[in-house]
């Protein structure tokens, strides 16, 4: 009896013990399961992003006068209608959360920003247009920073978090430098001439699309190729696409090779957003200890 008495505190002292590690282990699980929703919203995002991105240049140059992009227009639109409903999972998840990166609200209006640029494409100026696709996109960036930062940041190593800010808000500003540039570019390519505006714009966002990309800190195979594929879209602008007249290069050559800088960028983003994603409870109990 005295022996049983004697044992009782080191039973509640393993017991307790038994009950955090188990509590731990369950933070651990849903920690990892809420880093692999929140890079699960931010990839819907960032297709988003391109397709609008895309949608704002071939819309350029429809408004300039070239019907043949028509097609690809109408494509795009129903495509990113289809997108917009795989941010309701995010939406449930962050309504759980005292300060959500998204709401219900938000992404309806949306939505509604979105068909009504679409169905209103046709009575806008190349330039209105160019102005209103930005502003859906600016929206769309602030989501994905808010969710880099909220979400992702906390669930890293604290060596990897500048990685985060590469892939969710370095990157995505460089392509939406390139985007604005292929979109600005495409009405130039079709009117084969470029006014006093676009030459400033076109120079400055070619210097700020290469400024960012000096503080991106990663490496590797998809760094390569768009570090060479922006290069080459920035030599094209610089050296054919800023005079007032004779422009020779196609609205369709243009867009391709200002098409294939954006998407290289994006291919990045997408390897940089897979190497974040735990693959194992391990890998993500390693990632929480270091939160």
């Amino acid at each position: 009896m005295d022996w049983l008495l004697m044992s009782m505190p080191v039973l509640a002292v393993l017991i307790l013990a038994l009950m955090f590690m188990h509590a731990r282990q369950r933070r651990r699980r849903l920690a990892g399961l809420s880093q692999r929703e929140s890079l699960a919203a931010c990839q819907s995002l960032l297709a988003l992003i391109a397709g609008i991105q895309q949608h704002r240049g071939l819309s350029s140059a429809w408004l300039a006068g070239d019907s043949s992009f028509r097609p690809r227009l109408t494509a795009l639109e129903n495509d990113i209608a289809q997108r917009l409903p795989e941010l309701q999972a995010a939406i449930r998840n962050e309504a759980r959360q005292p300060a959500p990166c998204l709401t219900a609200n938000e992404l309806a209006l949306f939505g509604h920003r979105w068909r009504s640029l679409c169905e209103r494409l046709s009575e806008l100026s190349i330039e209105q247009s160019v102005a209103q696709h930005t502003m859906t996109i600016d929206i769309l960036l602030r989501w994905l920073q808010a969710f880099g930062e909220a979400r992702i940041e906390p669930l890293v190593p604290e060596a990897a978090r500048p990685g985060v800010r590469d892939c969710l808000v370095r990157l995505p500003a460089i392509t939406e430098c390139l985007g604005q540039a292929r979109a600005l570019g495409m009405s130039v390519a079709t009117r084969q001439g470029c006014t006093a505006v676009a030459r400033v714009r076109l120079m400055f966002l070619v210097a700020r699309a290469e400024s960012l990309l000096k503080q991106v800190t990663g490496q590797g195979e998809h760094a390569t190729k768009a570090n060479a594929a922006i290069q080459h879209m920035a030599r094209i602008i610089r050296t054919q696409m800023l005079q007032a007249s004779g422009i020779t290069i196609s609205p369709q050559a243009y867009f391709s090779l200002s098409t294939a800088a954006i998407d290289a960028v994006f291919a990045w983003i997408g390897d940089s957003v897979h190497a974040l994603a735990p693959t194992n409870p391990q890998e993500a109990a390693r990632a929480t200890a270091y939160a």
